[in-house]
């Protein structure tokens, strides 16, 4: 059963579903019967936010449901009821009392999420019927968070670089994209050996996908994902707590298809190419080791401080090729550190951008559609924690200060400093439930990436 649908005559026998704080609580009251008015105050709901409810006619049957909301949170207003009210359609009642509806829509349908590729769902989520509008604008929102979510859910055996691969490709078949990558030894025949290093321990092969879609004559836009669909931390191995939820590595790359998908499904005027560097960091004998220095792309060279720093390993190739192309802008989404979950916490994704202007319509967007990002500085004083004295530089820096800071700064080398670039290292998870954010896989600034293109190059 999908979250929303239209409101139209299939719907026409939906329960109400009306909003309501404590300041309206009393006029609300007064709509009410006197038996429901006694129900309602015996249930002891006091509109407090995330609590609902039910309104029964004279038989006993549902006619309308209250449900408790913070006015100013139209996004998570309706998150956590979708798994918690009776299985039925519901439409928002005109008498509700919410900034954006749309928005509150939204949250819905992100709390009706449920993965269900291993086990059946636990129940069916209720049902909310919106403005055929509404559903138009949502549904592209809705699929590319849910398709995020489930590629990062999805363990490692099901969902390694093979996988990743073949996710592109029927995206590509879908928007009639052009698809290619490169596998295995064909990495170092066509100069990504950087990205071949830190995925050649795994007996599945790295690679690296590239789609490519639009007009040539119009700007080109760059999207560049992590794809590491395990990561063991190679020879500087994780302990087991650290690897446990590694399969959510490859989030990076989940986003960056998922963004793709949306780009395609609006038909923005852009020229779009995605990269996907897809590898698993194992270990084995031919695994990188610290030490070893490795000729990039770009013909920087790098010595291994850390194995466990491969994200930036299997990045800086793809960058560099993306920046071949001389983009109108370029971006990439990784979860790249554990120091910008110290720094911010699970539910902010650092972003760093080489553009004052880009970062700035970045935060202006993450606020206007309820997708939060923190900006962080490219400190440059930091890029000498990244110096080797064996090597151009050093691919992890031997302090912990300033951890995100110094990834990115790793990563800024292999971008001209002429192409506008951001970059958001992302957690990609949810610890625990909570409304509209179930355990698992997340998008964490897919939304708002989005908002920012949309604006950028409007149809």
């Amino acid at each position: 059963m999908p979250a929303l649908i239209e409101r139209n005559a299939s719907a026409r026998h939906s329960i109400a579903l009306e909003t309501v704080d404590a300041t309206h609580l009393a006029a609300v009251r007064k709509r009410l019967t006197a038996p429901q008015r006694r129900a309602l105050d015996d249930s002891g709901f006091i509109a407090a936010p995330g609590t609902f409810a039910l309104i029964n006619d004279a038989s006993g049957k549902l006619v309308r449901v209250l449900a408790g909301v913070s006015a100013g949170d139209s996004f998570g207003a309706l998150s956590g009821l979708p798994v918690t009210l009776p299985e039925a359609t519901y439409h928002l009642a005109d008498e509700s009392v919410l900034a954006d509806p749309r928005q509150a829509a939204l949250g819905w349908a992100f709390g009706a999420y449920q993965f269900t590729r291993y086990r059946r769902a636990k129940r069916a989520p209720a049902t909310l019927a919106v403005a055929a509008d509404d559903l138009k604008k949502l549904q592209p929102l809705i699929e590319a968070t849910a398709l995020v979510r489930d590629l990062v859910n999805t363990p490692t055996e099901d969902m390694g670089p093979p996988h990743l691969a073949a996710a592109i490709k029927q995206l590509g078949k879908t928007h009639k994209a052009s698809v290619r990558e490169w596998v295995g030894d064909e990495l170092l025949k066509a100069n990504f050996p950087t990205l071949h290093a830190a995925g050649r321990a795994s007996y599945r092969e790295p690679r690296l996908i590239e789609l490519s879609w639009g007009k040539a004559s119009h700007p080109k836009i760059v999207v560049v994902g992590k794809g590491v669909c395990f990561d063991t931390g190679g020879l500087n191995i994780k302990t087991g707590d650290g690897m446990r939820w590694m399969k959510k590595d490859m989030g990076g790359a989940a986003h960056a298809i998922a963004l793709a998908g949306l780009i395609m499904q609006a038909k923005l005027p852009v020229r779009l190419t995605l990269l996907v560097s897809a590898v698993e960091n194992a270990v084995s004998g031919s695994a990188i080791r610290p030490g070893d220095v490795i000729t990039t792309r770009s013909g920087i060279t790098v010595e291994i401080d850390n194995t466990d720093a491969e994200g930036r390993l299997v990045l800086c190739d793809a960058l560099t090729y993306g920046a071949e192309q001389k983009p109108d802008l370029m971006l990439n989404f990784a979860t790249l550190t554990g120091a910008a979950r110290v720094a911010l916490g699970p539910d902010l994704p650092a972003l760093f951008a080489n553009d004052d202007a880009l970062s700035a319509d970045m935060v202006k967007a993450s606020r206007a559609v309820n997708d939060p990002v923190w900006p962080m500085p490219l400190w440059a004083p930091y890029r000498k924690l990244l110096d080797s004295h064996v090597a151009d530089l050093v691919n992890s820096a031997p302090s912990r200060h300033a951890g995100a800071i110094t990834a990115a700064l790793y990563l800024e080398r292999f971008v001209p400093s002429a192409i506008p670039w951001m970059h958001l290292d992302t957690y990609a998870w949810n610890d625990a439930d909570r409304p509209g954010r179930p355990r698992g896989g997340e998008a964490m600034g897919l939304r708002a990436v989005f908002e920012v293109l949309q604006q950028r190059y409007p149809r």
